[in-house]
């Protein structure tokens, strides 16, 4: 397949355009480098050295004899994208092209408007592509669980049957998102659902939970070709925020109570996940939603793993509550179904361990890279 992979330059997007190229398809990254540029602007950085595109472009040549394709420019901008569809002509369009942190959107109204223009107005300029230009291409979406928020039901993949005053329909599942960014996935996923009931596409949103790690097999074939890990207080995500504060000697920082639940995925899963969903398209004029993540954690849950490891590791690792920056349930139920993947072939790599140990263990490698000043939580939901 030719396969079109935005946001390639990206944590996700990186490892994922190795593995398919590696597989033997054709592939395109497109990046604006947005991510880079707002790590910078926080004044933030990953702790794991991360070389320019063209030069993990050619990195990879050296390595593995294969060519990715590299086309510069913003989602944002309707003609360059059209550029894009038309040079390339995609038969699968990946999309992570997005600014991924619900953090940065609540910074304050520059950065949530920020969020909302780039990821709705991007993926509009993909679809509208796609109808025109594209009109068989197959969309593989990364969406979020956070969607979805902490109903206190059990939650569908997608959609749920209601029964209502003796009549019944199967219909788009609620969403409560908590964050502007998880609101803009939420326009998203209707724009996406949208496209494919009025114009015939074919799309899967791939509902995400939380990613962690940095192992590939193919990102492991060379140095140059690591991806990003990200541990601000942004960017960063728990598992990875606690592993440098265990390396630092400082407390594991839990907000709130520590019970708030979130579905997680390693990061090979999330490929395999990509690459299930491309290799097992939509049927046309299909909307397909895939809860994608394989085990359910609490922040708390996380903060003993890490203590455990780190411990066994000679380190001293504290844990400590801090004030919660977010407004959300401290105490909530979640359960939520994610069998449409395993039902494709899906082969989960659990949290192990090991796994945890390689986290720590790079952070140790990387230690000197440490900005321990961007750690600690400055980002308000409510500032007042």
């Amino acid at each position: 397949m030719n396969i079109l992979i935005l946001g390639g330059d990206g944590y996700l997007g990186w490892p994922t355009a190795l593995h398919l190229a590696d597989a033997g398809h054709e592939v395109a990254v497109a990046d604006n480098f947005l991510r880079r540029y707002m790590v910078l602007e926080l004044g933030a950085s990953s702790l794991t050295p991360v070389q320019s595109l063209p030069e993990r472009v050619r990195s990879w040549k050296e390595v593995s004899n294969k060519d990715i394709s590299c086309f510069i420019g913003d989602l944002t901008d309707a003609s360059f994208v059209e550029g894009l569809f038309r040079s390339f002509e995609p038969d699968t369009i990946v999309h992570y092209g997005e600014q991924p942190s619900a953090p940065y959107s609540m910074i304050d109204r520059k950065h949530a408007v920020a969020t909302q223009r780039n990821n709705v107005e991007g993926t509009l300029n993909v679809l509208f592509c796609m109808r025109d230009l594209a009109p068989d291409a197959h969309l593989v979406k990364l969406g979020t669980m956070g969607e979805y928020g902490t109903p206190d039901i059990d939650i569908e993949e997608g959609f749920i049957e209601i029964n209502h005053k003796g009549r019944s329909d199967v219909l788009p599942f609620p969403k409560l998102p908590g964050s502007m960014y998880h609101l803009s996935k939420v326009h998203d996923s209707h724009n996406i659902h949208f496209s494919c009931r009025i114009w015939g596409l074919r799309a899967t949103d791939l509902n995400q939970g939380v990613v962690y790690g940095i192992r590939t097999e193919e990102c492991d074939r060379d140095e140059r070709l690591c991806t990003r890990f990200d541990y601000d207080e942004v960017f960063g995500t728990v598992l990875n925020r606690f592993c440098v504060q265990a390396v630092l000697g400082h407390p594991l920082s839990v907000y709130g109570s520590g019970r708030q639940t979130r579905g997680f995925l390693n990061i090979v899963d999330t490929i395999q996940c990509v690459r299930l969903a491309l290799e097992n398209p939509a049927d046309t004029g299909q909307f397909r939603v895939f809860n994608q993540f394989t085990e359910q954690f609490s922040v708390s849950d996380l903060a003993v793993i890490v203590a455990r490891v780190g411990t066994d590791l000679g380190l001293n690792v504290e844990v400590d509550a801090v004030a919660d920056p977010r407004i959300e349930a401290q105490d909530h139920y979640y359960n939520a179904a994610h069998t449409k993947l395993l039902d494709l072939g899906l082969n989960p790599n659990l949290l192990s361990d090991g796994v945890v140990a390689h986290l720590i263990e790079t952070v140790q490698r990387y230690k000197d890279r440490i900005l321990p000043e961007v750690i600690a939580p400055r980002t308000k939901w409510d500032p007042r």
